[in-house]
């Protein structure tokens, strides 16, 4: 996979940036210097991706502006499944939204997400020269499973610093219950859904860990900041 052209030369890109930010931080920070060069890219990342949350955070104020209609459509077309989805596509469709809206951020992350794993596994130009940088002595290329006793402080320390950061998103972005059904959906199982970071976290890079990190970071504050400081849509009236 890493060796078709759009991925290989996105992976070229990604190479060449965390090779110039390692430069960059070198005589700033020694050691940690390639690590923050994985936050930096991450931050460049998130940073090119603040309009898609700002459509994403607006697609939610609109939702659940218009749950009470969505819940009126269940109800009235619980028999009818058809159009019940019909007439739920028709209300988001007049108020300029839809309920996948939510998901743009993280689709246009993916292509730079799996060129960035390519990278951190050592497929990228120039193989796993980067990943033999350190951060606390413990190389950037190495896994939980694979760094033993030295690589307990670091990695425990992210995969705490994730946990928090998964609790955040549960307690303060749950999902937008636009229906009792989506309701009790959200208080389910799905709400553990943040908390898959950790887990991932235990099997990737420490590199890839990084990047979970601080994108997870990132994506809360924003979130809750753009929640404060958008105004409320205005939504077509009901018919």
């Amino acid at each position: 996979m890493y060796s078709v052209w759009p991925i290989s030369a996105v992976m070229s890109l990604l190479t060449a940036v965390l090779t110039a930010l390692t430069a960059f931080f070198t005589p700033l920070a020694g050691e940690p210097a390639a690590a923050l060069a994985v936050v930096g890219l991450t931050v460049a990342v998130r940073l090119l991706l603040v309009p898609l949350g700002v459509m994403q955070v607006r697609a939610e104020k609109v939702r659940l502006l218009l749950a009470p209609r969505i819940a009126e459509i269940t109800a009235r077309h619980r028999d009818d499944p058809q159009k019940m989805v019909a007439a739920q596509q028709k209300v988001y469709a007049e108020a300029g939204t839809s309920p996948l809206a939510g998901c743009l951020p993280s689709l246009a992350q993916l292509p730079v997400v799996i060129a960035l794993y390519g990278v951190f596994i050592g497929q990228g130009p120039g193989g796993g020269g980067l990943l033999e940088h350190t951060l606390a002595g413990v190389a950037l290329g190495a896994t939980p499973l694979s760094a033993g006793a030295p690589g307990v402080p670091v990695f425990g320390l992210l995969l705490v610093l994730l946990a928090l950061v998964a609790w955040g998103s549960r307690r303060f972005l749950p999902m937008p219950a636009t229906t009792p059904e989506a309701e009790r959906m959200a208080r389910g199982p799905l709400s553990y859904l943040p908390f898959m970071t950790v887990v991932v976290a235990v099997f990737v890079p420490l590199a890839a860990g990084l990047y979970l990190l601080t994108s997870g970071a990132w994506a809360l504050g924003e979130r809750l900041l753009l929640r404060r400081v958008l105004p409320e849509p205005a939504v077509p009236a009901g018919r």
